[in-house]
C-alpha cells in the first residue's frame, strides 16, 4: 500500500524520497513506529513487573497493576494502529496558511510533509493580489509611519466588533504580536518584501485606522527559481504573468488617462522587459508570494505530494495523532503525525450544496476549483465546532460566458460610472470595500430583485480607465451573452435593460447633481481615503463622482462574487481547531480559510485573508512543535 502511494506521490526534494520510503511494505515502519511510541509502555512494564513480584499483598499488587495500565494506555493504543509512514508534523494544503506552517515547523526542528489535494500547488493565494495586512511590521519605522498594537486593536474592535470566539481578543492579540516575528523568520530565509505605502486601511477614518502603509507584499519573484515545478503551481495557469505589485496597481488602472498612471505603466513595462533582457520569468502579486514560500519550502527540503487529499484525521481518545491520504485510485496512506495535523486546504467556494445552503447562492467565485472545504469536513468529522459558515470574502464580480467571474475593483469606484439593481436605482457605495459591495447587494436582494445588478458607465470611463473584465472577455462575447449591453441613450439602456426609462433617468440625474457639488447625498461615495484610492484626481470636485452624460452608455451584469469564503473551523490563538464542546482538539490545527476568520464579517485592510493565514499558519506549527519537545521531556 505505502509503496504504491510513494510512487504515486509527486515531492518537490530528494528528502521526499525519505518520507515516501515503503519501509518494507509499511511493517518495519510500524515496528518503529511501536519502538518509537512505546518508550513509556517499555520502562512502566520493566519497572513495574518487579514491584508486583516482590510485593506479598494482594493491594500492592493491586495498585501496581493500576499504574502499570495508566502508564501503557496511550503507547499501546499507538502502537496498535499500523502506520504506513511518519513524521512530526503532516501540513494539509499548499497556499500562505500551509507553506507557513511547514517552513515555522521544519525551522522549530520538526520533520514536515505537505500534501496538496488537487494536482496544483499555492491554493487561492497564488492568484491572489498577493497582499498581507500587517499592522506594526518592521518596515513601518522604514516609511516614516507609527503603528502599535493597541491602535491596531482599537481598529479592529471597531471595524469587526464582537463576532463571537472566532475574532477573540486573544486570537487578535496573537496574531498582532506575531506578525513580527513572521516577518523576520520568512525574510531571513529569503523573502523580499515590499511595503504598499499609500494603500489604506478600508475603513481609515475608524479609530485606530491608517490611510497606508499596512500592507505588505512579495517583491517581484522570478519564476524560474522554481524550474519545471513552478508549471505545477496555480500561478502559472491563472496569476498574473507580469510584475506587478498590488501597491501600484491604483495607478495602473489609469495609465492612459494620467500622467502619474502612464508613469507607473512604463516602469511597468520597463520592469517586464529588463526581466526579459536578464533571463528572468518575473511575475507579481500572489503568485510572488507563493514562489517565495514555494522557494523556501524547497530550500529547507520539506517534500510536497500533490493529488494527496487528507480524507480523515486518526485520533488516539480525544487526540489526533495521524491521517489518512486517500490517492485517486483509491489507495490509502496512513501518517502518523508525532506534533500534530495542520488543515490549511482553504475553504468552500466551489462546493455549490454548501453555498446555496449557507450563502443561499451557488457561488461566483475566483477561488480555484479545488476550493471544495474538504479540511472544513475533516475537521468536523473529527467533532470540530464551526462559525461564520454565512460568509465570504465578498465582492462586485462580472460573469462571463466561458470561464470563471472577473473580480469588479476599480471600474465601479472610478468616476462617470454608477451600480443600479433590477429596477434602475442606486443602492450602494460603488468606492467602498469590496466585501462591503457585497453584502450590499446580498441584502438589498432580499427586498428589491438585485443578482444580478448593473454596472453602468459613460464613454469616458471606458476610455479613460482599465477594465479588467474586457481583458478577460471579448466584448462581442458579452454581448452576445447579455452580460454587457449598450446603448446611446440612458433611456434606450433601461429598455434594453428591463428598466423603466424613467426610474433609471431620475437615478442618473440625482447623482449627476452630487458630482457638480462633490457630495453623494445618498451614500458618501468617495469620502474617505480608501474610496479615493481607486478614483481620478483630475475629476473635480470629488475624484469618484463622474457624470453620466455621453454616450454610448454600457452596462455590465455584477453578481456577488467572492475571493473565497471566509466560515470554517473554531480555532483559538494557538491554531488549535476547538471542538463543539469548547474544548482544545489535542494535535489538531487549522488556518487560512479552512477557518472562521478573525477578520469577523468585515475586511480591515489589503491582505486580511492572506495575513491571518501566514500567521496563524505559523503559531500553529510553533505550538504543534512544542508538544514534541514535551512528549521528549516527558
Amino acid at each position: 500500500m505505502a509503496e504504491k502511494a510513494a510512487q504515486k506521490a509527486t515531492d518537490t526534494t530528494k528528502a521526499s524520497a525519505k518520507a515516501t520510503a515503503p519501509a518494507k511494505a509499511g511493517a518495519s515502519k510500524t515496528a518503529a513506529s511501536a519502538k518509537a511510541g512505546a518508550p513509556k509502555t517499555a520502562a512502566s512494564a520493566k519497572a513495574g513487573a518487579p514491584k508486583t513480584a516482590a510485593s506479598k499483598s494482594a493491594a500492592s499488587k493491586s495498585a501496581a497493576s493500576a499504574k502499570t495500565a495508566a502508564s501503557t494506555k496511550s503507547a499501546a493504543s499507538k502502537a496498535s494502529i499500523v502506520w504506513d509512514e511518519e513524521v512530526d508534523l503532516l501540513v494539509a494544503g499548499s497556499g500562505a496558511a500551509a507553506m507557513s506552517a511547514a517552513i515555522a515547523g521544519k525551522d522549530a526542528g520538526l520533520d514536515v510533509l505537505i500534501v496538496e489535494s488537487t494536482d496544483k500547488w499555492g491554493g487561492t493565494t497564488a492568484i491572489s493580489g498577493g497582499g498581507l495586512w500587517m499592522p506594526g511590521h518592521p518596515l513601518m519605522e522604514k516609511i516614516g509611519k507609527a503603528d502599535s498594537i493597541e491602535d491596531a486593536l482599537a481598529y479592529m474592535e471597531a471595524s469587526i466588533g464582537d463576532v463571537g470566539p472566532a475574532s477573540s481578543i486573544e486570537r487578535r492579540r496573537a496574531y498582532l504580536e506575531t506578525i513580527p516575528e513572521v516577518f523576520r523568520l520568512l525574510e531571513r530565509l529569503g523573502m523580499r518584501w515590499n511595503v504598499a505605502k499609500k494603500y489604506p486601511d478600508y475603513y481609515p477614518d475608524m479609530p485606530g485606522g491608517m490611510a497606508g502603509g499596512r500592507s505588505i507584499e512579495a517583491k517581484p519573484y522570478n519564476a524560474k527559481r522554481l524550474g519545471e515545478w513552478f508549471q505545477k503551481s496555480r500561478a502559472a495557469e491563472g496569476g498574473v504573468p507580469l510584475p506587478l505589485l498590488s501597491g501600484e496597481t491604483y495607478l495602473i488602472t489609469r495609465a492612459w488617462s494620467s500622467f502619474s498612471g502612464f508613469v507607473q505603466g512604463a516602469k511597468l513595462v520597463f520592469r517586464t522587459l529588463g526581466g526579459l533582457i536578464t533571463g528572468k520569468k518575473l511575475i507579481g502579486l500572489g503568485g510572488a508570494y507563493a514562489g517565495n514560500l514555494m522557494e523556501i519550502v524547497k530550500k529547507l527540503e520539506i517534500p510536497v505530494r500533490l493529488e494527496s487529499p487528507v480524507t480523515k484525521v486518526i485520533k488516539d481518545g480525544d487526540e489526533v495523532v495521524g491521517a489518512e491520504i486517500t490517492a485517486p485510485d483509491g489507495t490509502v496512506t496512513r501518517i502518523r503525525a508525532r506534533a500534530g495535523v495542520m488543515l490549511g486546504t482553504g475553504g468552500f467556494a466551489h462546493k455549490t450544496e454548501w453555498r446555496q445552503k449557507f450563502h443561499g447562492i451557488p457561488g461566483y467565485s475566483s477561488a480555484p476549483q479545488g476550493d471544495l472545504g474538504t479540511g472544513i469536513q475533516v475537521g468536523i468529522d473529527a467533532g470540530a465546532d464551526v462559525a461564520l459558515m454565512d460568509d465570504a470574502w465578498w465582492g462586485a464580480s462580472m460573469p462571463t460566458p466561458n470561464g470563471g467571474p472577473v473580480f469588479i475593483l476599480n471600474e465601479r469606484s472610478d468616476p462617470f460610472s454608477i451600480m443600479v439593481d433590477q429596477e434602475g436605482r442606486r443602492f450602494v457605495n460603488e468606492s467602498t470595500s469590496y466585501v462591503d459591495v457585497g453584502h450590499a447587494i446580498l441584502e438589498h436582494n432580499k427586498h428589491v430583485p438585485t443578482i444580478p445588478c448593473w454596472l453602468i458607465v459613460d464613454r469616458r470611463h471606458r476610455r479613460r480607465y482599465v477594465f479588467n473584465g474586457l481583458l478577460m472577455a471579448k466584448a462581442e462575447d458579452l454581448k452576445a451573452a447579455g452580460i454587457m449591453v449598450e446603448a446611446d441613450t440612458i433611456e434606450e439602456l433601461a429598455v434594453r435593460l428591463k428598466m423603466d426609462p424613467a426610474v433609471l433617468r431620475a437615478t442618473v440625474d440625482r447623482f449627476n447633481g452630487f458630482c457638480k457639488t462633490g457630495v453623494d447625498e445618498d451614500f458618501g461615495r468617495g469620502n474617505t481615503e480608501y474610496d479615493r484610492y481607486y478614483s481620478d484626481p483630475r475629476v473635480k470636485p470629488n475624484p469618484n463622482l463622474g457624470p453620466l452624460e455621453k454616450g454610448p452608455f454600457q452596462a455590465f451584469q455584477i453578481v456577488p462574487g467572492d475571493l473565497g469564503t471566509k466560515g470554517g473551523l473554531l480555532t483559538d490563538e494557538h491554531a488549535r481547531v476547538i471542538d463543539t464542546k469548547g474544548k482544545v482538539i489535542p494535535g489538531l490545527y487549522a488556518a487560512g480559510n479552512t477557518t472562521a476568520s478573525v477578520m469577523g464579517r468585515t475586511y480591515p485592510g489589503a491582505g486580511a485573508t492572506i495575513g491571518p493565514a501566514t500567521v496563524f499558519g505559523y503559531l500553529g506549527a510553533r505550538h504543534a512543535a512544542t508538544r514534541v519537545k514535551g512528549a521528549a521531556q516527558a
